[in-house]
């Protein structure tokens, strides 16, 4: 295989590289910038996201069903107004009875036994006061827990955001260095194509170096096009997490995280989704002893007053009834146990995903501060492979110009130098990413 075939090849895979880290950016740049920063990124998103409000909408649901317990408490009043009509014996001689106008007449055997229409109204208040229901109570406790349960799931919905939030600023800086680098590649190659060009136009070259510069060109100029769009995609990105306006290209500054691989190896029990969990458990415990003492007597008051007249005018007798109800569901088909035991299996389900949840985040963790330690090793070999790749490109660009090495010698360390930068960038960008996921899996 001859030098310059060889040449070509290290250029098409040395391109190749480049392309797949620019593969991704594909859409058409927009035109609308605005400057933005990271906190002011996360305030937006934490103020505007959907799934921070849903996730605070059913903190409130909660809030609400626990309100709807205060009822155990309060007395319950009914208002109603009912009329009848009547030829039925006993009812009839009881609606008299009612309205207070029995006569010495309606005891007559055959009034009795063949009654007229009769007519009532009927207008009553009824209250009903609860006493003693000790299942409701341990209800409410329950409820009062799902209020803690739901209040740490919206804490971690937003520590999510947050998350989700600086890695799609780490993606959007990313794609700046991208560009950047194309831009430059773009530039370089650009003046190598006016050096070959001159050098044809003086006959020092042949014009299959020219035609492969202009190659070169085309390739730079689709990957920086590329790089652009990609800002606008990733502002996009950005833009819904905020709940903001699409078409609006972010600028940013480079954000540096604060490195935290002394953060603990295990899962902290105050994080906001395993206090959640322990919620739930606590909840599940309440709602037990709740079906559990459901089988046990009720104690509740009652009071009723009415009155009865013929018409609907009111002015009928009145009469009241009050007193104390003592009740007690003996067997219902064994309702409550199975419904306790169903709960108990639920609560053992909790149990079991809280553990997996430890145990898998532990693992995370661990992962991630490996991730950590591997992108710095990587972006101290690629700053030297940067140095490296420059000082090549200067050597080989001094000697193409004294003309002592050919056109692809050139394009090979320029396409080099482009790959190392990009890599580097990507190193950069793996390690922020890494802290900023080790940031989430460690909050507390």
């Amino acid at each position: 295989m001859s030098a310059y075939t060889s040449n070509k090849l290290k250029i098409r895979k040395l391109s190749l590289v480049f392309i797949l880290l620019t593969s991704a950016f594909n859409i058409n740049a927009q035109s609308s910038n605005q400057k933005l920063v990271l906190d002011e990124a996360i305030q937006k998103a934490l103020l505007g996201n959907r799934q921070v409000a849903i996730a605070q909408n059913d903190e409130a649901i909660a809030k609400s069903n626990y309100t709807q317990t205060s009822a155990i408490w309060m007395p319950q009043v009914n208002l109603s107004q009912v009329g009848y009509s009547t030829n039925n014996p006993l009812n009839a001689f009881g609606f008299k009875l009612q309205q207070a106008s029995i006569q010495q007449s309606d005891f007559s055997p055959s009034l009795l036994n063949n009654p007229a229409i009769t007519a009532n109204y009927t207008s009553q208040i009824t209250i009903q006061q609860p006493i003693v229901n000790l299942d409701m109570l341990y209800m409410r406790k329950a409820a009062k827990q799902q209020i803690e349960l739901y209040a740490n799931q919206s804490k971690r919905t937003k520590e999510a955001i947050k998350m989700q939030v600086v890695q799609a600023y780490l993606y959007l800086e990313l794609s700046y260095q991208v560009a950047t680098v194309t831009k430059q590649s773009l530039e370089t190659i650009n003046s190598i194509y006016k050096f070959t060009s001159d050098r044809l136009a003086q006959g020092m070259i042949q014009k299959s170096d020219v035609l492969n510069v202009e190659v070169q060109v085309k390739l730079a100029e689709v990957q920086y096009n590329q790089s652009v769009s990609q800002i606008a995609t990733i502002s996009d990105q950005l833009s819904v997490l905020m709940h903001a306006p699409l078409g609006i290209v972010y600028e940013i500054a480079p954000y540096q995280l604060t490195n935290i691989e002394n953060a603990s190896m295990e899962v902290s029990l105050l994080r906001a989704d395993i206090k959640a969990m322990n919620a739930a458990m606590s909840s599940y415990d309440l709602a037990i002893k709740s079906t559990k003492l459901a089988w046990l007597p009720k104690l509740n008051s009652f009071a009723n007053y009415q009155i009865n007249d013929k018409s609907i005018n009111l002015n009928g007798p009145n009469s009241y009834l009050a007193g104390v109800q003592l009740s007690w569901d003996i067997f219902k088909g064994n309702q409550y146990k199975n419904k306790a035991n169903t709960q108990v299996l639920e609560k053992h389900k909790v149990a079991i995903q809280l553990e997996n949840q430890i145990e898998q985040g532990t693992v995370e963790i661990r992962k991630t501060k490996r991730s950590i330690s591997d992108a710095n090793y990587k972006i101290a070999q690629q700053n030297n492979a940067v140095d490296q790749a420059e000082e090549a490109l200067r050597i080989i660009q001094n000697r193409f110009i004294q003309g002592l090495i050919n056109t692809n010698d050139v394009l090979v360390a320029q396409t080099q130098l482009s790959n190392q930068k990009l890599l580097y960038a990507q190193a950069v960008f793996e390690q922020k990413s890494a802290i900023n996921y080790l940031d989430f899996l460690t909050t507390k």
